[in-house]
C-alpha cells in the first residue's frame, strides 16, 4: 500500500517540476488537492487517491505534451469513460492504467456539457509545499460541479476539518450553494 502512495505522489512531483521548469501555468487539483488542504487542517485525515489531476489551459497542452513526455509520460487521448469528447491523459509506463494516470482538466472551460459551470483558470491557484495547487475555493468549486461520490466524500472531509462551512454559501453561485446547503444539512 505504501508503494502505491509512493508512486502517486512520485507521478505528481514529475509532473509538476516537468510542468514548472518547463514555464508552463498549471494547477494540481482533485483528490491530491484536496489531501494538500486537509493536510494543512489534519494530516491524519489525509485520503490517497490513485491519479494526478491537472489543471492545464488547452493552449498550453502541446508545450505540457513536450515537457511531460521528457519526463517519462506518454500522452494519450482516451475516449469513453462518461467524458463527451474523451479525456488527455499521461501514462507512466508502457502498462500504466488510465486511472492511474496524470488526467487533464482543461482551465476554464466545463468538463462535461451538463455543468453549471467551467473549470476554473490555473491563475485560480497558490504554491503549495512541492507544486501549485488549486485554491480552496476553486476546489470546493470544481468539488461541487462534479458532485461524484467521491466528490461529496473530498467535501465532507473539508466540511468535517471546519474548512468549509455555512458561511460558504454566500460565496457560491446558487446551484451550487444548494448542493453544499444539502451537505451541510444531511452529511450522510
Amino acid at each position: 500500500m505504501s508503494r502505491a502512495v509512493e508512486k502517486v505522489r512520485g507521478r505528481l512531483l514529475r509532473a509538476a517540476k516537468a510542468l514548472e521548469d518547463a514555464g508552463i501555468p498549471y494547477a494540481i487539483a482533485g483528490g491530491n488537492a484536496v489531501a494538500a488542504h486537509v493536510s494543512r487542517a489534519d494530516e491524519s485525515a489525509v485520503r490517497n487517491t490513485r491519479g494526478v489531476d491537472i489543471l492545464l489551459r488547452r493552449s498550453d497542452l502541446p508545450a505540457a505534451t513536450r515537457a511531460l513526455e521528457a519526463a517519462g509520460f506518454s500522452y494519450r487521448h482516451v475516449t469513453g469513460l462518461g467524458m463527451p469528447g474523451g479525456l488527455e491523459v499521461f501514462l507512466d509506463g508502457p502498462e500504466a492504467s488510465v486511472r492511474a494516470g496524470l488526467h487533464i482538466v482543461p482551465a476554464g472551460e466545463k468538463v462535461r456539457p451538463e455543468n453549471v459551470q467551467a473549470a476554473p483558470d490555473v491563475t485560480d491557484s497558490e504554491p503549495g509545499d512541492e507544486f501549485r495547487l488549486v485554491t480552496l475555493e476553486a476546489l470546493v468549486g470544481m468539488k461541487l460541479v462534479g458532485f461524484r461520490d467521491k466528490d461529496r466524500t473530498h467535501l465532507r472531509d473539508l466540511i468535517d476539518l471546519g474548512l468549509v462551512d455555512g458561511s460558504w454559501l454566500n460565496r457560491l453561485s446558487p446551484p451550487l450553494a444548494d448542493r453544499l446547503r444539502l451537505l451541510l444539512e444531511n452529511p450522510e
